[in-house]
């Protein structure tokens, strides 16, 4: 199954919107941030990201939800930086140190058509809110090289709505975090106070653009929205909240996978609430609020507990 993208690049309409795309970057507003720096003389702003992207690592990645990852894995590219700051990010020498290098247009590009070539059944940008349009540029390269893969737009959820309405067509599927119901805890733990009114209305569109997860009759993801909902010690992320709003605002059909996984990184040491992973009373919250809500359509991903 071909990407949708391909009948934007018959019509014209993708290279359209790579000129579009740069329009943001001169005083860049790519993202919500909108610190007004020129990108396109190579001027940083708060994702310290010039004009060219910077890519950490392409590969063949089998830990994404089973119809992302399916048997061939999911072709990922892990963009360095980020445009949040989250204290316990268990990427940060990615996204919070810049580790990785910078890559031309033509070699993002290249990337894809790689990962297509060893039998990915995606394209899956980890981290992209801040090289929307370079993204598109490389795509507008692949496309017209013979890229044909859906593609993956997987997301910290924290996206400038006219970054959104460009990949409107581009993107088959989009993979976005929700993170925090209060905007106090996003600006404490993410310097990102307005982060939960951000991430409500980009996944809004993002619904609006893709709708619900539709798969292939093997199981694979073709086309729809994910939410990834990861579970914080003492309810920092507000984890009830935060389904209920989504299911009861977004839609009671939305894809939602919640994820335990959480260990402390970075900087989480720093905050002694942040320290641990959650605990076993915590852990049986969050399956009493799964089995409250009924969520139907998901991955929930068992709940690794510190037990004590």
């Amino acid at each position: 199954m071909g990407s949708s993208y391909l009948d934007l690049l018959e019509k014209g309409e993708l290279e359209r919107r790579v000129e579009e795309g740069y329009n943001l970057l001169g005083s860049c507003r790519v993202c919500p941030r909108s610190c007004g720096v020129d990108r396109l003389r190579d001027e940083k702003g708060f994702c310290r990201s010039g004009f060219l992207p910077m890519v950490a690592s392409y590969t063949l990645h089998y830990g994404e939800e089973p119809p992302l990852s399916g048997i061939r894995g999911s072709g990922t590219i892990f963009f360095s930086n980020c445009n949040m700051r989250c204290v316990y990010c268990q990427n940060y020498p990615i996204s919070q140190l810049g580790a990785g290098r910078i890559v031309g247009l033509e070699d993002l590009s290249k990337m894809m058509l790689s990962l297509q070539e060893r039998g990915a059944h995606n394209i899956n940008l980890v981290t992209p809110s801040h090289f929307v349009p370079q993204i598109l540029a490389a795509l507008l390269l692949g496309a017209r090289a013979g890229l044909r893969l859906p593609l993956v737009y997987n997301t910290s959820g924290y996206d400038g709505l006219d970054s959104l309405r460009l990949l409107e067509g581009v993107c088959d599927m989009y993979l976005a975090d929700f993170r925090y119901f209060d905007s106090h805890m996003a600006l404490k733990y993410s310097a990102t106070e307005n982060y939960p009114q951000v991430a409500r209305v980009a996944i809004e569109e993002m619904y609006r653009q893709v709708g619900y997860l539709i798969l292939s009759p093997e199981g694979i993801a073709q086309r729809g929205l994910i939410v990834r909902h990861l579970i914080l010690p003492n309810d920092i992320a507000g984890t009830s909240k935060v389904l209920h709003s989504l299911l009861s605002e977004i839609s009671p059909e939305l894809y939602l996978s919640v994820m335990s996984q959480y260990f402390p990184a970075y900087n989480a040491f720093d905050y002694p609430e942040l320290s641990r992973r959650i605990s076993w009373d915590e852990h049986q919250a969050a399956l009493g609020i799964i089995d409250q809500i009924g969520i139907s359509n998901g991955w929930i991903q068992e709940v690794e507990a510190e037990v004590k």
